[in-house]
């Protein structure tokens, strides 16, 4: 499985184009697959017969495992290159037969205070697949009665507790801290009603958000910002923009444009997390949270925001955004954003408190733009005018960005948009 883009560590196979037997020629595509960002096409890396496939269709696996053997020139080698002959390989309905996975011991030891059976402390790596599934965590299965030999979870267990609604879902083990919070064991009415279940990308884009929400402690800076300035030049030009250059002038490029400012001038927000160190990224890549049609969202990257004029920029966005609405959007196009906005106001928001697109420290929401009376400084003293103003919403990690940064970072971006010449060329 080749290297899909940064972060992404596995991806879901979709469908395979070739099977056993079949010859494929080099870069012919093999499969397709789906990661939480977009799905994507796989080619082969050399010509020849494919000898075996270790995986079907709906199997998760990890970015770098075998997935295929190919014989080429008369040896067996995989996309990889890294296979061994197919005799000593075990298949995988073998591996399945034979392994069973161990929890933690930090689980193992706590299991007995709050399971309802014998702890369990093997499952196999079909309950596991169920369980991962089912976003069923360790802890869980370990609360789970068992009914298999020696206290085995078997896959009638868990597909049981599953359908007793999930019980022991919110509950945690027992903690020698008496003053320590415990989640109440609580009993839920799920109610009735039409029953939808999520889609590959939505269960993805559940666990991303809650692992973010999860890894970063999140804060949220508000600043309000005239935009009557970028209002006006954008309503006087953006016929002869589109004349000139055969591109909708909307206000997205010019988002993009005083936010990945604002990133140069502080470039400590444009960084990561590794462990105990901070990232700071060298390249400026700005990522738009855009709605798919089916509701689902993903962020394309416009690359080097910064180095970009309102006319590229204005290429970048709109081709991103029709890629966005018509599906065709490749693993390239949504790939290295080390910054992302929001654009709230779209859908009539006010403000928004965006949750941080990992592994970023930072996201923008940008509020609707709308027309209010304000007061305002001018030679005459204090008047009141009607302006374009919008709420600017800055979410970030505050394990390493302070309010000191957040702050003056959001009120950078509203500056560059009050300050904007409304005697600017296109």
């Amino acid at each position: 499985m080749p290297k899909l883009g940064e972060s992404i560590t596995e991806a879901v196979i979709i469908t395979w184009f070739k099977n056993v037997g079949d010859t494929i020629e080099d870069d012919e595509m093999l499969l397709e697959v789906a990661t939480d960002k977009v799905d994507s096409e796989v080619p082969s890396t050399v010509s020849g017969v494919i000898v075996d496939i270790l995986y079907n269709a709906n199997d998760v696996i990890k970015i770098g495992e075998t997935i295929a053997i190919i014989k080429a020139n008369g040896k067996s080698s995989s996309a990889k290159k890294e296979t061994k002959k197919k005799d000593n390989k075990p298949k995988k309905s073998d591996s399945v037969k034979q392994k069973v996975l161990k929890i933690p011991k930090a689980i193992q030891s706590s299991s007995t205070s709050f399971s309802t059976s014998n702890a369990n402390t093997f499952f196999s790596p079909l309950v596991i697949s169920i369980a991962k599934e089912h976003h069923i965590s360790f802890e869980e299965l370990a609360r789970i009665p068992a009914t298999g030999k020696e206290g085995r979870l078997r896959k009638s267990d868990l597909f049981q507790y599953i359908e007793d609604g999930r019980p022991y879902k919110s509950a945690q083990p027992l903690t020698k801290d008496p003053t320590a919070y415990r989640i109440p064991q609580l009993t839920f009415d799920k109610g009735e009603g039409k029953v939808i279940e999520m889609d590959r990308m939505r269960k993805m884009i559940a666990d991303h958000m809650v692992y973010s929400k999860h890894t970063s402690p999140h804060v949220t800076a508000y600043v309000e910002a005239d935009l009557t300035n970028v209002v006006n030049w954008r309503n006087a030009n953006k016929i002869a923009f589109q004349e000139k250059y055969g591109e909708r002038l909307t206000f997205t490029p010019l988002f993009v444009e005083a936010v990945a400012k604002a990133v140069k001038d502080f470039p400590n927000i444009n960084a990561s997390v590794d462990g105990d160190n901070i990232i700071v990224k060298e390249d400026i890549n700005i990522g738009m949270a855009t709605a798919l049609p089916s509701g689902n969202l993903i962020v394309p990257v416009v690359k080097n925001a910064d180095t970009k004029d309102l006319k590229q920029l204005a290429e970048n966005v709109n081709e991103l955004a029709n890629k966005a609405r018509e599906n065709r959007l490749v693993g390239d196009d949504i790939k290295g954003s080390t910054f992302t906005i929001s654009n709230v106001g779209t859908f009539g928001s006010v403000m928004g408190t965006p949750i941080i697109n990992q592994p970023e420290v930072a996201i923008l929401a940008l509020g609707i733009i709308k027309k209010r009376p304000e007061v305002i400084e001018t030679e005459k003293g204090d008047e009141i005018a009607i302006r374009s103003m919008m709420y600017l919403s800055l979410s970030f990690d505050h394990r390493v960005v302070d309010g000191f940064l957040g702050g003056s970072f959001v009120r950078r971006v509203a500056d560059y948009f009050e300050q904007f010449d409304l005697n600017r060329k296109i």
